[in-house]
């Protein structure tokens, strides 16, 4: 049984380095959220191996992932409480070690691949980074409509860690030579690999972004149609969870989409601000798709621009002769929880 202590240095973890995550995990019940605290940590434990400031050379890298994909499946004992938890947990829940194994792959394929040719390379990367996490959220939860929630799922997750590739292009070309944008998108609109590392903002730039918010916003709209399937005391934390990590293509799109000069960031007050609003039309209807819809800024074709929240339109100050907006388009988990927002 997972042990006081092990929940207590798991939500530490959580606190520490996934404050939006964090808001929304406190919302669920006790019963996941004690659960979520483990997950979370073991996936940033993995996370850290070759993400963290100083990370060690890739062969001392894979080796130390292999022996957390050995203790996270119970194979081998470990003297970290984390993991420890973790093991446990995956057991308890019948978490498939699969999905485990699809995560773990998705943490080594980081050691050698830092840019992505096409949307597909990068959903296939996704569906162990941010899809297999969502897949195990879905167990701790005991969704009894598993087999039609999982799809759903997948496709949030892969929306939250999506969301975060494109808030986070400056830092991840800064600070691991990564850029997650898939080349076709940057070669459909005349941006160059230069032009990023150079961090020359320009309106084919926009362009680019915005093809991948619309991709992001069509995964938050199919991944939100599935919240129903999961159990009744979760489905407010995982809503909460969603308009928050959506309400990021606000702050991009305030900036015209310039993640290149700086990185968006949601305040406390704003974050405070959306689970209140999403609490309330909670407390009236009951419905995922429709409080989403009424809190979100992400857009349904069928409602026009109308269905944006205010901030989502109009040039920011820094570039007064932005383009016109256009409408919008899911780990698991992972990226969306341990990108630090």
């Amino acid at each position: 049984m997972v042990r006081e202590e092990q929940i207590r240095q798991s939500k530490a973890i959580q606190r520490r380095t996934g404050k939006t995550f964090h808001l929304a995990t406190r919302v669920l019940p006790e019963r996941v959220r004690h659960a979520t605290y483990v997950l979370y940590a073991f996936f940033r434990v993995a996370d850290e191996v070759v993400d963290a400031e100083e990370t060690p050379a890739p062969a001392e890298q894979r080796r130390r992932l292999e022996a957390l994909r050995r203790q996270a499946l119970g194979e081998e004992e470990s003297d970290d409480p984390v993991l420890t938890a973790f093991a446990e947990l995956r057991e308890r829940h019948d978490i498939p070690a699969s999905d485990v194994d699809s995560f773990i792959d998705a943490m080594l394929a980081d050691i050698d691949t830092d840019r992505y040719e096409t949307y597909e390379e990068l959903e296939a990367y996704m569906d162990g980074s941010a899809a297999a996490v969502g897949r195990m959220m879905t167990e701790i939860m005991e969704t009894p409509q598993a087999d039609a929630a999982l799809p759903h799922a997948t496709a949030l997750g892969e929306a939250f860690q999506l969301s975060n590739f494109l808030r986070d292009v400056r830092e991840d070309i800064v600070e691991r030579d990564r850029i997650y944008l898939p080349k076709e998108t940057l070669q459909k609109h005349g941006v160059t690999e230069e032009q990023l590392l150079n961090f020359e903002y320009d309106e084919n730039f926009r362009a680019a972004m915005e093809d991948e918010l619309e991709r992001a916003e069509a995964l938050y709209r199919e991944g939100v149609a599935g919240i129903d399937y999961l159990p009744e005391d979760c489905q407010f934390a995982v809503l909460l969870a969603a308009v928050l990590y959506a309400d990021h293509h606000r702050e991009i799109r305030k900036r015209d989409c310039d993640v290149l000069s700086t990185t968006p960031s949601l305040s406390t007050a704003r974050k405070l601000y959306l689970l209140a609003k999403t609490r309330l039309f909670w407390a009236i209807e009951r419905d995922p798709v429709a409080v989403f819809r009424r809190v979100s800024v992400v857009p349904y074709p069928e409602d026009g621009d109308a269905a944006r929240d205010p901030g989502h339109s109009g040039p920011s100050p820094s570039h007064p002769s932005g383009a016109s907006r256009r409408g919008g388009r899911v780990s698991g988990w992972l990226r969306g929880f341990t990108g630090g927002e």
